[in-house]
């Protein structure tokens, strides 16, 4: 056997030589140079990060009834790479989860290594698909946001997204305390998946989010959304709203729009249904407007309260001619017949007397113009003209409430203010917040600010009652309570043109009761009835709810108050 030459073996001792040193030293390198960066490379590729629901908290009505509350859910999902038929699996899958194989097998074919198939579905589901045994599906669990009351005060509370983050009403406005915040289980896996023994399992656990107790009376709000959907339907309407607040306290027991919808299935419904008109839609408040300017004449003691003016049917301001809603003869009103009958000539005769600055002020004090701060999401805060654009229109119109918006809250306020002897009160709709460990915190008293005297504003109920005793109230007057109250039918400005629509009106009553001792005020607004007038429209729907109010809250009567000063017109 011949032997290699000495140089052959020397050379090729040589290459070994120093290909080991190379590879000794690309280990020196990696050991001592990138050891940390790979050490993290490789257990990134272990590791496995889930993340840890934490438990919703509920919205809650004033008694602590459940209105929102999250049941126990799961989330079903599959690592592709290990799916072994994409199609077949699909096919089994599809039934079960109520999806199509097509779309399941989409999903299942992708170049990643997780995809959710299904969110947030019955425990009883996930069992049946995790019991399939079937290669890449997992599940997960989680919560699902649940409404056991369907529509009920849904405008509301909102509702939540796919991933469980609010996205409307109270859900949304209150999203950072009811969310709480999610924890995490970091451990080991292998290739195929299962855990490595010995391998890093850590928790992080979730801390719960915080419930939020509400003002709304839970029986209050289901039938005053039943009236009103019935009232809406009866006269024809695109939509309404009632609101039922307590004046002394701002509290909302009942905020009902209509049309509605179902918070578990939101989807279903278009998102126009969505609004909650009471607070998101501002709206020309007609002659209900009229309760600022005659709170604000009496303040400011620009005439005598038994003074008569001469009232026309019509009058020229500028450019426009103003009218009454019905043609009558020159009369003789006092400001409590100018509120009780309503007159927009008398409202404009008396805005004169106050002038641009002096009712702007009165306007902007009863917070017109400015959002309530009720802590709602998209609160209107109305449309109010600067002074500096006001002219003599202006004036004349906003005394009448045309020339101006207001949100049904706002208006509410308005009355609520009248009601609680002149002084406003910063509307609410929720209470106080319960902590995860059930210790419930009062949020403390509302902000407040005083608009007009006590004085004036009894005084302007003596003019509200007069409206509804013999005014164009009538139909608002409930057997065995006074009612202070005032009707409201505005005309709707047109979207594509200068101008308003024809023959088409906002009804509106607001009111409260009983008139000597206010414990509710009730909002009432209607969208296009057919029957036009709040006096028809919008009047009846008041003394409905007014009933049932009444019931469920267990008000009693109180003595009358007095008409106002020389009440009725004398021709």
């Amino acid at each position: 056997m011949t032997r290699p030459p000495a140089g052959r073996l020397v050379a090729l001792f040589a290459l070994m030589t120093i290909s080991l040193a190379a590879i000794s030293a690309r280990l020196a390198v990696l050991q001592l140079g990138r050891g940390e960066e790979l050490q993290s490379q490789a257990f990134a590729q272990r590791a496995r990060t889930t993340q840890l629901p934490a438990d919703r908290g509920e919205i809650l009505d004033r008694d602590g009834g459940r209105l929102a509350l999250s049941t126990s859910a799961r989330d079903l999902y599959a690592d592709p790479r290990e799916v072994v038929d994409p199609r077949a699996t699909a096919e089994v899958l599809a039934p079960l989860l109520g999806l199509h194989a097509r779309d399941l097998t989409r999903s299942l074919s992708s170049e990643t290594t997780f995809v959710y198939l299904a969110r947030r579905v019955e425990p009883s589901v996930s069992d049946r698909v995790m019991q399939l045994a079937m290669p890449g599906i997992g599940s997960l669990e989680t919560t699902k946001r649940s409404y056991p009351a369907g529509t009920l005060a849904s405008h509301v509370l909102g509702f939540v997204g796919t991933d469980g983050e609010g996205l409307s009403g109270l859900e949304l406005a209150y999203e950072d305390l009811l969310a709480g915040v999610p924890g995490e289980r970091t451990e080991e896996r292998g290739v195929s998946g299962q855990a490595i023994v010995g391998g890093i399992d850590e928790v992080r656990a979730a801390v719960a989010g915080s419930s939020i107790v509400t003002t709304i009376d839970r029986e209050l709000q289901f039938l005053t959304q039943v009236a009103l959907e019935q009232a809406v339907q009866t006269q024809g309407a695109r939509g309404g709203t009632v609101i039922v607040m307590q004046p002394s306290t701002g509290e909302i027991l009942a905020m009902a729009s209509f049309p509605g919808f179902d918070p578990n299935a939101f989807q279903d419904s278009p998102e126009a249904t969505y609004r909650n008109r009471a607070v998101t839609d501002a709206f020309e408040p007609g002659s209900t407007n009229k309760v600022i300017t005659a709170a604000a004449a009496i303040q400011e003691a620009v005439l005598p309260l038994d003074q008569r003016l001469q009232v026309p049917w019509t009058m020229r301001v500028g450019d426009y001619v103003i009218h009454d809603a019905h043609p009558h003869p020159v009369q003789r009103m006092t400001l409590g017949d100018i509120v009780a009958q309503s007159s927009n000539i008398g409202a404009v005769k008396v805005a004169n007397l106050l002038g641009s600055v002096s009712l702007a002020s009165y306007l902007s004090g009863f917070g017109l113009g400015r959002a309530t701060g009720v802590g709602f999401p998209g609160e209107s805060d109305g449309i109010m003209l600067p002074l500096a654009e006001w002219s003599d229109t202006s004036l004349a119109t906003m005394a009448y409430g045309q020339g101006i918006a207001a949100t049904p809250l706002q208006m509410a306020s308005v009355f609520a203010t009248i009601a609680n002897d002149g002084r406003w009160v910063q509307p609410r709709l929720v209470r106080g917040i319960v902590d995860p460990g059930g210790a419930y915190r009062g949020l403390g008293t509302p902000q407040t600010r005083r608009v007009v005297s006590a004085a004036t504003a009894q005084m302007v109920t003596r003019m509200l009652a007069l409206a509804v005793a013999h005014g164009t109230g009538t139909n608002a007057q409930v057997d065995g309570f006074q009612v202070a109250g005032k009707t409201g039918t505005a005309r709707i400005p047109a979207k594509d043109r200068a101008g308003y629509l024809v023959g088409e009106y906002v009804a509106s009553f607001i009111g409260y009761l009983p008139a000597a001792d206010p414990q509710i005020v009730i909002a009432v607004v209607l969208d296009r009835p057919e029957a036009g007038y709040g006096s028809l429209a919008a009047a009846p729907l008041f003394e409905r709810v007014a009933r049932v109010a009444i019931a469920q809250l267990g008000i009693g009567p109180a003595d009358p108050v007095p008409p106002p000063p020389h009440a009725f017109p004398i021709p």
